[in-house]
């Protein structure tokens, strides 16, 4: 895509580094990508070549004469997509259980960008195809996609400022007696390198959550985001004992409350992902600065576990249900 623009500095700009201004006057490229065009001569003052670190004086003309190169390599696959919301700016998504955000090893296609790609080619212009943030695989639920240059770079720095609100469910494990606070910093597991943990030397990481019903060894909770880190919620959960009903890696044994029926049972050693999903998402919009809120429904798998879990409650007196651990999971 070929790019010819004009713009004049603003006198108010005066004293600003050249990549600075120029970010000002066209916010819809990042910063490093302007000091590219610098370096190369596609971006001019008045007509003659600069470095990114050049002062402006105010007044200047800028002339940009550039291509926008492709940033996505990444083949589009015709994949179904659940679209939430969509206008010229910005895509709101509901990802399915057992769906990657982005190709790499071991999942070269298939992926939610691949499914981008193939309804809106141009986002192959934008990193990561316009997607702002990610969810494991095994996690369901909301993800917002920046449709051009601007509304990318506008829902990046939101999300870093943390003006992007994301609420998820969980089911975990254990009696949460009432909501609460971890905050604990976040960073790759001293012995197992594809694991995070809480550490010291961590990225600092906040986790809300509040109690939406117990049922007696398990609680649905309502987690909301303060940070983003890698398996944030997971990492933190296990980290106060209640890890997330189903998660591989940092779940531990499976707890089968004494009693429960051979269906129960059955859905608990056999929940075969983390039951977390991303139920809503509240952002700024990048055109507009409407506030927006998008909402999703729990998934049945996750829906069904919490029917049979309520059963179970129902079917006992307060105090009479046990737990029993299992060993093997099949």
């Amino acid at each position: 895509m070929e790019i010819d623009r004009t713009s004049i500095v603003p006198v108010e700009h005066a004293g600003m580094r050249l990549d600075q201004a120029a970010s000002r006057c066209w916010p819809e490229f990042s910063r490093n990508r302007l000091q590219g065009w610098i370096k190369e001569g596609r971006l001019t003052v008045d007509g003659r070549k600069a470095r990114p670190r050049d002062a402006v004086l105010g007044g200047e003309t800028l002339e940009l004469a550039a291509e926008l190169e492709q940033q996505s390599e990444d083949r589009p696959q015709e994949i179904p997509l659940d679209i939430v919301y969509e206008d010229e700016h910005l895509l709101v998504v509901n990802k399915p259980v057992d769906m990657v955000v982005h190709p790499g090893a071991g999942n070269p296609d298939g992926t939610l960008v691949n499914a981008l790609l193939h309804h809106d080619p141009d986002l192959a212009l934008l990193p990561r195809a316009g997607v702002i943030h990610r969810l494991d695989k095994q996690t369901s639920g909301l993800l917002v996609v920046g449709k051009t240059q601007a509304a990318y770079q506008s829902l990046v720095a939101d999300l870093a400022e943390r003006r992007i609100g994301r609420e998820y469910d969980a089911i975990v494990v254990g009696h949460v007696i009432a909501g609460g606070t971890v905050d604990a910093p976040i960073g790759r597991h001293a012995r197992d390198r594809q694991r995070q943990a809480v550490v010291p030397q961590g990225k600092p990481a906040v986790t809300h959550y509040r109690v939406m019903e117990q049922f007696g060894e398990h609680t649905w909770l309502r987690v909301r985001l303060e940070t983003g880190r890698t398996h944030q919620i997971r990492v933190h959960m296990a980290h106060i004992r209640h890890p997330i009903v189903g998660d591989p890696v940092y779940g531990g044994r499976p707890r089968l409350p004494k009693g429960a029926d051979d269906y129960l049972v059955e859905l608990l050693r056999g929940f075969g992902r983390q039951a977390l999903h991303a139920r809503r998402l509240t952002l700024r919009h990048p055109e507009t600065g409407e506030t927006l809120t998008f909402n999703a429904s729990l998934p049945p798998d996750m829906e069904e576990l919490i029917e049979e879990l309520r059963d179970y409650r129902d079917g006992f007196d307060e105090g009479e249900a046990e737990v029993i651990y299992v060993r093997d999971i099949d």
